[in-house]
């Protein structure tokens, strides 16, 4: 199952949530869900900085991400980008694909 890192952001809104319910509930939220849409989460942590969170998730495909973020964007209480991770096995089947490509100049 393809691999995505969620990045999130909370809102002031979305923060006074946490500070309400705390950070285990606010995982099992978000484990819910992504199992309502075929996905898991892989690990879920809280950070200081930027990013208030960093999740590793396993999700069907895009489609199913996209639909995902689009609903925890839509309630107002984060902001999330989502970076599709690819494994070793994964970038050794991309080297074997042959692409055409002309860089510019030449």
């Amino acid at each position: 199952m393809p691999k995505y890192l969620i990045m999130a952001s909370y809102t002031t809104e979305g923060l006074r949530g946490l500070l309400k319910d705390g950070g285990t509930k606010r995982r099992q939220a978000a484990e819910a869900a992504l199992k309502s849409v075929g996905g898991r989460v892989e690990a879920f942590y809280f950070s200081f900085g930027e990013n208030d969170v960093y999740a590793v998730i396993d999700a069907p495909d895009n489609v199913t991400v996209a639909a995902a973020s689009m609903a925890i964007g839509a309630s107002g209480a984060a902001a999330t980008r989502t970076i599709v991770l690819l494994s070793p096995e994964e970038i050794d089947q991309a080297t074997k694909k042959q692409t055409a490509y002309q860089p510019p100049g030449r």
